[in-house]
């Protein structure tokens, strides 16, 4: 199971707590999928008070609070602090948004805002591109786990760039790396834990679901399936055909 800033979790499904029909829908949600985290918009969720505190506590898992909103380090680092003292954790999805259409990050500002927070004694999840330049950077900047999307938040594209997501995979093999964002489906989930990521995080995919409570237990399976086929190394690719019965032994005509 993944492993973040010491922390062993239990499950590589982190799942978010927004969006969701009702509070009943997303407890049972969280129970289907058997998530090992509980992402948390600071600014999204205070509006529901110490109910909404008690619910998401009563998950049992560690909740992850996230600096969703926030198009400036300065912000981010603000909103940080605030969920350090609401929510007790030293944990912090970064997000810093640099375009108000497609919600990517502002990398320039993440690194800037990731160095701070690290100084302070956050254990920052960088929501960032699959970049190599920028994750470096944010490695430099004390981050132990990068946060590469998928696609744009909440589009359901799914893995927009797969080479990219395999390079960097490649790039920083003891790095834990988790694909956040962009997933809509659960082969999308699959074909991440099968590149050989150690967690996928995801919202919009199952609360906005016809039936939330069915897709969370979907995505379960499909990251427990695409985990198991990692580890049982798949074969390569080719361009030719290769034939699964061997000639040798075969019988020919004349």
């Amino acid at each position: 199971m993944p492993v973040f800033y010491g922390t062993e979790v239990a499950s590589p499904l982190m799942l978010g707590t927004a969006q969701y029909p009702s509070p009943a829908i997303l407890a049972a949600a969280f129970r289907a999928s058997g998530a090992g985290i509980a992402t948390v918009s600071l600014r999204r969720e205070a509006g529901g008070g110490q109910d909404f505190l008690r619910l998401i506590e009563g998950l049992g898992v560690p909740i992850l609070p996230n600096t969703a909103g926030c198009h400036s380090a300065r912000e981010a680092i603000t909103t940080a602090q605030m969920a350090r003292e609401l929510l007790g954790t030293d944990w912090i999805k970064l997000e810093v948004i640099g375009h108000t259409d497609l919600l990517s990050p502002d990398v320039f500002q993440l690194v800037e805002a990731a160095r701070e927070l690290t100084a302070q004694g956050f254990r920052v999840f960088p929501y960032c591109t699959e970049d190599l330049s920028v994750c470096d950077r944010l490695l430099a900047a004390g981050c132990e786990v990068l946060m590469p999307w998928g696609a744009p938040i909440g589009s359901g594209l799914g893995l927009a760039n797969p080479h990219g997501l395999r390079a960097l995979r490649a790039a920083f093999p003891d790095v834990p790396l988790v694909v956040d964002a962009g997933i809509g489906l659960p082969s999308h989930a699959a074909q991440a834990m099968e590149m050989g990521y150690d967690a996928v995080l995801l919202n919009t995919a199952v609360a906005k679901a016809g039936d939330p409570v069915a897709m969370a237990r979907a995505m379960a399976g499909a990251i427990e399936s695409g985990r198991a086929a990692c580890a049982a190394d798949p074969i390569e690719p080719r361009d030719m055909a290769t034939p699964s019965t061997p000639v040798i032994g075969k019988a020919f005509l004349a």
